[in-house]
């Protein structure tokens, strides 16, 4: 009876210590189905490759999101690489006109059931912004948080791979603690300085550690 209390207990600790990963999208296969596309201006387009997902952007802004339900408190770490081939010469990325990056990723959570109170984490590879320099968004202000992961300093046609607390860093730019996350999107837009942007994204996913 007890060696059975004691199997069952290990059996339990490990499947809760080794929390499966949450795989958004490694970009291995030519298949978008389960991505939505959202337009703002004109078509980013959107291409697996054998390098990965590429986003090539001649004046645009559209993205690709993936409604997925993911605990926080299960798979905190959000994990993913990506690269930038061409660089955008932008004085100011604080201003609407200058709100234009080679590369994006999003976190989008809700905060209560209408839809203005859906909010957005959002990891960008800026142009002047120092790296981990945080600022709301010129357009839809402290409902979205920009932070800047790379910057005017890092390699072209180099892959980065990153790894992210979203429970932390949701709690330290919104000050709320948010356990469920509602989607992830991804974007490459060039719209408002009418620039162009090359970048690639894959090994999208979530971790426990």
């Amino acid at each position: 009876m007890v060696l059975g209390i004691v199997i069952a207990f290990f059996l339990s600790f490990s499947s809760w210590a080794f929390a499966t990963p949450i795989i958004i999208d490694n970009f291995t296969q030519d298949d978008l189905s389960h991505w939505q596309k959202k337009s703002f201006v004109g078509e980013t387009e959107y291409k697996v490759t054998d390098l990965g997902l590429r986003a090539t952007s001649h004046s645009s802004a559209s993205s690709l999101y993936k409604e997925i339900h993911i605990d926080l408190e299960k798979t905190p770490y959000l994990n993913w690489s990506w690269r930038i081939d061409k660089k955008l010469n932008i004085a100011n990325e604080e201003i609407k006109q200058g709100d234009d990056f080679s590369a994006r990723v999003y976190i989008i959570f809700k905060t209560g059931w209408g839809f203005w109170q859906t909010k957005s984490l959002t990891y960008v590879w800026a142009s002047q912004a120092e790296k981990f320099q945080a600022w709301k968004s010129p357009y839809a202000g402290k409902s979205v948080m920009e932070i800047a992961l790379r910057s005017k300093n890092d390699k072209l046609a180099y892959w980065y791979t990153e790894k992210r607390n979203i429970l932390v860093d949701i709690n330290k730019h919104f000050g709320k603690k948010i356990r469920y996350i509602d989607a992830v999107a991804i974007m490459t837009d060039t719209d408002n300085t009418g620039g162009s942007a090359l970048s690639y994204y894959k090994k999208i996913y979530f971790s426990e550690h």
